[in-house]
């Protein structure tokens, strides 16, 4: 049996920050502390794109931008999660490096070779 999920708010958003060290409104449990340690092991920085797959409202993709200077790609199905997303790269001035694509991880638009690194965090397949 699963629960229904909690209503944002003070109490949901006090949570995701203790538990993730950020309020993206996310639905899973990367850290902060595990999007930098992905950042190096991705060698992010300036320069350097991020495919993100399965990025729902943004998080850890717009926040790894945000930190390294790379540009990221967002991809996912539901298209309300990366509205959120585009606002919030607006929001945060990381939009001119933040695309955000409706796309399957099982059918992207994109061609070979055309990131340096590819994210998939807490995303079930």
């Amino acid at each position: 049996m699963s629960l229904p999920p909690l209503p944002r708010g003070a109490v949901t958003d006090r949570i995701e920050r203790r538990v993730i060290g950020a309020d993206f409104g996310a639905d899973g449990y990367t850290t902060r502390t595990q999007a930098d340690e992905l950042a190096r092991h991705l060698h992010l920085r300036p320069g350097r794109r991020l495919l993100e797959l399965g990025s729902g409202r943004g998080w850890p993709g717009l926040y790894l931008a945000a930190r390294t200077g790379c540009a990221v790609v967002l991809t996912d199905l539901p298209v309300d999660g990366l509205a959120i997303a585009n606002r919030r790269a607006t929001r945060e001035g990381v939009d001119a490096r933040c695309a955000v694509v409706a796309a399957s991880g099982q059918h992207l638009p994109f061609a070979a070779e055309t990131f340096d690194a590819v994210g998939h965090a807490d995303v079930l397949c």
